[in-house]
């Protein structure tokens, strides 16, 4: 191998490592800002009103897919292992177990399909559908997870779950496009 080719394999593997290390640094800035979110938290019950859902859609739309979904993994690791990241700072591989437990893991699903509709193509309908999309994931998967912890009822589970909180989730989605559509003109794919 002659020294420029070695020069130029240095620099490919220099690169190399600056994308995956920009990619670490976006997975877990919104896994922080996810945390951050969910103390943003109006008590209600049995579902607290959080601003974590707008990071898990923005998560996949600013990160796409797959990265997207690694950083909502990483969020539930955290708090799995002990760190209190979840709504009212609280931690624990109960939470996931308990009432709000399906909307929490539904979030790294939520965030690849967002990101992976807006990787196929991102117009304005397409990050609203895409938000959408998360969202309603999130409710359903959430709401039909929590209907266990209140007799198998689902539609009791679906109002107390998901529709009590449609108006301000219609705000947040609102304000997840205006946040991307802002950004994303500056910096249209942060990894």
């Amino acid at each position: 191998m002659t020294s420029k080719e070695k020069i130029k394999n240095s620099s490919l593997l220099t690169t190399l490592i600056k994308v995956r290390n920009s990619e670490l640094f976006w997975i877990l800035t919104f896994s922080v800002l996810t945390a951050l979110s969910a103390q943003v938290a109006v008590p209600t019950q049995p579902v607290p009103f959080t601003l974590q859902t707008m990071l898990v859609l923005l998560s996949g739309a600013f990160l796409g897919s797959r990265n997207g979904a690694y950083s909502q993994i990483l969020y539930l690791v955290i708090g799995v292992i002990g760190v209190p990241v979840f709504a009212g700072f609280t931690f624990g591989v109960a939470k996931l177990f308990g009432p709000t437990g399906g909307y929490l893991l539904t979030f790294p699903f939520a965030a690849f399909l967002v990101g992976y509709i807006l990787e196929k193509k991102n117009n304005s309908f397409l990050i609203i559908l895409s938000f959408i999309a998360g969202q309603l994931l999130i409710f359903l998967a959430g709401a039909l997870y929590l209907s266990v912890f209140i007799g198998g009822d689902f539609s009791k589970a679906f109002f107390s779950g998901a529709i009590i909180f449609s108006v301000w989730d219609i705000i947040k989605t609102v304000a997840a496009f205006s946040i991307y559509k802002a950004v994303s003109k500056k910096y249209p794919k942060l990894p």
